[in-house]
């Protein structure tokens, strides 16, 4: 086998195992927000809704959204935003598909911003039920597009 060849195979290599992380740290994601949102958890909620969110539950979820979104920026969206892929199939998913995950980065970024220092004040819990609300439609969103990006990539 020669060199090229061998190195494209490692590169494939290299590419799926980060796909493949990217989308554990998504999965991660979902399931920290889920256990905080009270999906499929019924002592999570009241017949009023969501039971008041602890500190310590919201700080998971921000840390490890924020290291999904530092994962799908810094390790397979580099390429498309710095406009060096050359995979036609790549550069046609990411030109539909990546405007949406930017919109999703900026309110999952605001997000963390606004509530990384969120105390579990009783006043702010109505907001913070909200804008998890609102949070979850991103995920979701997020979800989906990025599937259109990393299909083309596994080509």
């Amino acid at each position: 086998m020669s060199a090229a060849a061998t190195e494209t195979q490692e590169r494939r290599k290299d590419l799926g195992e980060t796909l493949e992380a990217l989308q554990q740290q998504r999965q991660k994601t979902l399931l920290a927000y889920c256990s905080l949102a009270g999906v499929n958890s019924p002592e999570l909620t009241s017949a009023d809704g969501i039971k008041d969110i602890a500190p310590i539950a919201l700080q998971e979820l921000l840390s490890v959204m924020v290291d999904y979104l530092a994962m799908g920026h810094f390790t397979v969206y580099q390429r498309i935003i710095e406009g060096t892929e050359r995979r036609g199939a790549v550069r046609e998913a990411a030109e539909v598909a990546y405007p949406g995950i930017g919109e999703t980065t900026d309110v999952m970024v605001e997000f963390n911003d606004k509530y990384e220092s969120f105390d579990g004040a009783a006043e702010d819990q109505e907001e913070l039920k909200a804008d998890l609300s609102r949070l979850g439609e991103m995920l979701a969103i997020r979800g989906d597009l990025e599937d259109e990006i990393l299909d083309a990539l596994r080509g």
